[in-house]
């Protein structure tokens, strides 16, 4: 198993201190209002459990928001005790048998202390995904199960490709405004080089329909979500940008009812710690299921 190191500040995409600030506000607004997507993502990541007969003595909800996949968890009884841990506990509901402010890029729970480790939409945020997963690795147990959700590249394309156009259009230039995401192709090989068993990768894109673009910005932020890259544009997009970017988006992509779609493709990640009783891999290439039926589920 490889070893994870600490990514010099020069070369991190991500300000995890803006991570942090980004859910407290979340937290402060009506969060509410703004949890579906989590909430859907982490309900389905939890269903490809639900056709597994074993229970897990103790989990781990990591970067867990609110602790809603935890709480499925525990309510389905496939959990007998639960730590739910974040950046800030802001969210965080009286959900969890315990709650740890911890940070993915440098856990701080010792190897081999959990039987499953789940997470839901908040590994996109860290800046050496690779070394957080080996860091996952080797915090489970021999045959412990990873399961985790984050977003792909094709998330938020709309967006993306207005606000590209617009300030190319405004301002002559572009500047880094949505996180550059990971891609399904590589996904599996991430969790094998971490030094997971039996890796297995799957995809689901969800549409979601706004009135206005401007409601899905601002439910955006109401997520936590908005741009933390170390790149941004530093200070308030200018409004000419953003009014032309609504416009090329409802231009190009409102539909007949008048309401612009929001893509947000969702990548779920399955891996377990090495056991002596784990049947062997296939050779590269050769895998024909997919990760609802590798966990019992179906497709």
């Amino acid at each position: 198993m490889s070893t994870f190191s600490v990514i010099p500040e020069g070369a991190r995409l991500f300000d995890r201190g803006l991570v942090r600030q980004r859910r407290h506000r979340a937290a402060q607004l009506d969060w509410a209002q703004n949890q579906f997507l989590f909430h859907e993502v982490a309900d389905r990541l939890a269903e490809r459990l639900l056709d597994i007969t074993r229970t897990y003595d103790i989990a781990l909800d990591l970067g867990c928001h609110d602790g809603i996949f935890g709480q499925l968890l525990k309510d389905r009884n496939q959990v007998d005790y639960l730590v739910s841990a974040d950046l800030g506990l802001d969210l965080m509901r009286d959900r969890a048998s315990s709650k740890v402010l911890a940070d993915e890029e440098l856990l701080p729970f010792a190897p081999k202390s959990f039987d499953l480790i789940g997470s839901v939409l908040s590994l996109h945020w860290v800046n050496d995904l690779p070394g957080a997963l080996v860091q996952i690795a080797r915090a489970l147990k021999s045959d412990g199960l990873f399961l985790g959700a984050l977003f792909g590249l094709e998330t938020l394309k709309e967006l993306k490709d207005s606000l590209t156009e617009a300030e190319l259009e405004v301002k002559g230039g572009v500047s880094p405004r949505i996180s550059p995401f990971t891609e399904v192709r590589d996904a599996g090989a991430l969790l094998q080089r971490a030094g997971f068993a039996l890796p297995v990768t799957d995809t689901d894109v969800l549409t979601l329909k706004y009135r206005h673009p401007f409601l899905l910005m601002q439910e955006l932020r109401g997520m936590g979500e908005a741009n933390s890259l170390f790149e941004r544009q530093k200070g308030l997009t200018g409004r000419k940008v953003l009014m032309r970017a609504a416009e090329i988006y409802q231009e190009k992509y409102q539909d007949e009812d008048g309401l612009i779609p929001a893509t947000f493709q969702i990548i779920y990640l399955a891996g377990w710690a090495p056991h002596e009783s784990q049947q062997k891999p296939l050779r590269p290439g050769s895998a024909k299921s997919s990760l609802k039926t590798v966990l019992g589920g179906k497709d």
